[in-house]
């Protein structure tokens, strides 16, 4: 089976890669993500494959954040959204939304929100598929 993602992958820029490299490796270290590759300045991290990079920015100018743009990873549970949301804020990210579920989404998704160490938001999300299914959304 191939990479069931629809993404080959995404990029952050970050201003402080040290920072940035260790709390990624510790936020999402709660979903079962791992580094996969490193590079001088850039790291990406999955859970079989490099999705998700963080790295200075490639121009060499100042990273910035994207207005209206956002990142979400996939949690196998609620609880796994619950330790995404507690190992981010402990780890230096601003409360954005906490876990919990948001009647616009729809019954089944339970999620949260943060911005990192650079403000960009990133985004926790388990989708209950059986309700999905038993509501006849999926």
């Amino acid at each position: 089976m191939g990479n069931p993602s629809i993404l080959s992958h995404v990029s952050v820029g970050t201003n402080d890669f040290d920072k940035a490299r260790k709390f990624y490796q510790t936020v999402l270290a709660t979903l079962g993500c791992k580094i996969i590759m490193e590079h001088p300045g850039a790291v990406a991290f999955g859970r079989e494959y490099p999705e998700f990079w963080v790295g200075t920015a490639f121009d060499g100018k100042k990273a910035t954040v994207g207005n209206g743009c956002h990142f979400g990873f996939n949690a196998a549970s609620k609880e796994e959204v619950d330790r995404f949301y507690a190992a981010a804020i402990a780890h230096g990210a601003q409360a954005d939304g906490e876990p919990g579920g948001r009647e616009d989404y729809g019954a089944p998704y339970y999620g949260c929100f943060v911005r990192d160490l650079d403000g960009h938001k990133i985004e926790a999300i388990f989708w209950d598929e059986a309700l999905a299914k038993k509501l006849g959304m999926g």
